[in-house]
């Protein structure tokens, strides 16, 4: 086979995008089609022996392939999450009148995604991360209003900061590698501090750890269910990723930067259950569950830098770790989305408790067989005094799974007492992601042998005495009858306010002088007409230039 085969990846998406203006509503239950290129080459068996796809005629040095399982992993789970998810977006948007818009951002933003994934060279990613990054501002704010405008606003004034980041840290690291852009060869040459830092905090701005995770707790309850779903679930995981690539998988300065780095990491784990569970909305709950979990993906990279030549075994456990918490997640966020829309039946919630469940370890799920592999990788490290830290994480976890559940139950007595069936588009693909910390670990060897190996009686009460503790907990707080602190209700959010400072003193600066007499320019009709023109697809339209524009930057 070909590697031409690599070039039907991020363009399978763009076609189906630019097919949106002419089938309109007739192509749109099929756009989860566009994600078959990549599942279909991730669960290839011999993908190993496909050659990378050289184009040089696109961009120097661009190569385009998945030569090692993490690309495999995260190639096969984010198109099979986009996919659902996609189903699931158009049951939901079918009679949304902005739904043409909706569509072309999530198929510019799945393009930026598995082209990132599939990226060997660092020009490609940074094509890929800044399409996926800057079309996802159409998904936070695609159901208008004022939340979703101040959730898009900071979105946007981060994304545009991390960009700026990530391009000033591309160049060094470009400059520091002899003018090369293969991450083959980066990850032998050293990087100076300045290109760590900036590389760090451009992709931390979209991994979503403390303290880089403040537009998350603001996008997630915005956006449309199926877009938290793959914000969450895949589009994190895309920062990390940029991390892992970029730099060096052994170099000094790294190793003496991680164990700050692992402290930054659990901070973040349990900063973002403190917080999660005081929340009042189920989804910004599972926001602040992300940052939690994106501290221990944190954990795990800097265990690598800690460790180099265990990088291979800690490449395993971020692929399984991202996969896992992937699926659950994304369960999760589309069952928060139904919660609010229909009332679940009981075997409804036993199915949303898989996923839940999976997320805090219990055994024979993937949950168990990640936190498993975790534990034992870093028993070997010297992290291996503050493994019980891991655990403990585990108790938190379940509480914050438990408060969003809780809150999903409690917006179900805002519903109309009437049952409405829930549509099999959203029923359907929901299910699969529920049940899929059940079954993947049977269907993938990498995880069907740390789940064998979770299944030890000792490793089985390491996974569930913090659930016991929980679960006593959970009764405690119930018994008692205990309601959130009121100052920790209003809790203020300064990240909000910083964006809506900074807008309006751009606005003030860019406010027309107003004079006496103001002469009429027809020029300015003509532009009012053209706007009135453009208006209902002009996200769209400016969606489509800057694709264009980055295709054209070199």
């Amino acid at each position: 086979m070909s590697g031409l085969i690599w070039l039907v990846v991020p363009l399978a998406p763009l076609l189906f995008a630019a097919l949106l203006p002419v089938a309109r509503d007739r192509i749109a239950p099929w756009l989860w089609l566009s994600c078959m290129p990549a599942l279909a080459l991730a669960i290839y068996s011999d993908i190993g022996s496909l050659p990378n796809l050289d184009i040089v005629a696109v961009w120097p040095g661009a190569q385009w392939g998945a030569p090692d399982l993490l690309s495999r992993a995260l190639l096969g789970f984010t198109s099979l999450l986009w996919a659902a998810a996609g189903i699931y977006a158009e049951a939901s948007q079918k009679h949304h009148p902005n739904r043409l818009r909706f569509h072309g951002f999530w198929l510019m933003a799945l393009s930026g995604n598995l082209l990132l994934i599939i990226a060997q060279d660092g020009t490609s990613f940074y094509v890929g991360f800044t399409l996926m990054s800057l079309s996802a501002y159409g998904l936070v704010v695609h159901l208008g209003g004022p939340r979703p405008r101040q959730a898009g606003r900071l979105y946007l004034q981060l994304a545009v900061l991390g960009e700026m980041l990530l391009y000033a840290g591309l160049m060094l690291r470009i400059y520091e590698a002899g003018g090369t852009t293969s991450f083959a060869h980066w990850q032998h040459q050293p990087i100076g501090a300045l290109t760590a830092a900036l590389l760090l905090v451009g992709f931390g701005l979209k991994a979503g750890f403390w303290p880089l995770h403040v537009w998350l707790p603001l996008a997630h309850p915005a956006a449309p269910a199926a877009a938290s779903a793959v914000l969450s679930g895949a589009m994190l995981k895309a920062g990390f990723l940029g991390i892992w690539h970029f730099l060096p998988e052994s170099d000094l300065l790294l190793q003496h930067w991680a164990p700050i780095v692992v402290a930054v990491g659990m901070f973040s784990a349990f900063y973002g259950v403190a917080l999660g569970v005081v929340q009042h909305h189920a989804k910004a709950a599972l926001a602040y569950s992300s940052v939690s979990q994106m501290g221990y993906l944190l954990v795990i990279i800097a265990l690598a830098w800690w460790h180099p030549q265990a990088r291979d075994a800690w490449a395993m456990v971020f692929a399984l770790y991202a996969v896992h918490h992937g699926f659950a997640k994304g369960a999760l966020f589309m069952g928060a989305g139904l919660a609010t829309r229909y009332r679940l039946q009981r075997h409804h919630w036993v199915l949303l408790s898989l996923p839940a469940l999976a997320l805090v370890g219990m055994p024979f799920t993937s949950g168990a067989a990640v936190k498993t592999l975790l534990k034992k990788q870093a028993s070997a490290t010297d992290f291996e005094p503050w493994i019980v830290l891991l655990s403990l994480g585990a108790l938190a976890t379940a509480l914050i799974v438990a408060r969003a559940i809780w809150l999903m139950k409690r917006a179900q007595r805002d519903l109309d007492s009437t049952r409405k069936p829930i549509p099999k588009g959203m029923l359907l693909p929901w299910v699969l992601l529920c049940v899929m910390p059940i079954l993947l670990p049977w269907g993938w060897t990498p995880l069907r042998e740390a789940l064998l190996a979770s299944l030890s009686l000792y490793a089985i009460w390491a996974l569930v005495w913090p659930l016991i503790w929980a679960a006593a907990l959970i009764a405690l707080i119930i018994l008692s009858g205990w309601r959130t602190p009121r100052p920790l209700v209003d809790l203020p959010n300064p990240a909000r306010w910083a964006a809506h400072h900074l807008y309006r003193r751009l606005a003030a600066v860019n406010k027309p002088i107003e004079t006496a007499q103001q002469p009429k320019l027809k020029w300015r009709d003509w532009e009012r007409q053209w706007n009135r023109f453009w208006q209902q697809n002009i996200f769209l339209l400016s969606g489509w230039l800057l694709f264009a524009l980055l295709l054209l930057a070199w």
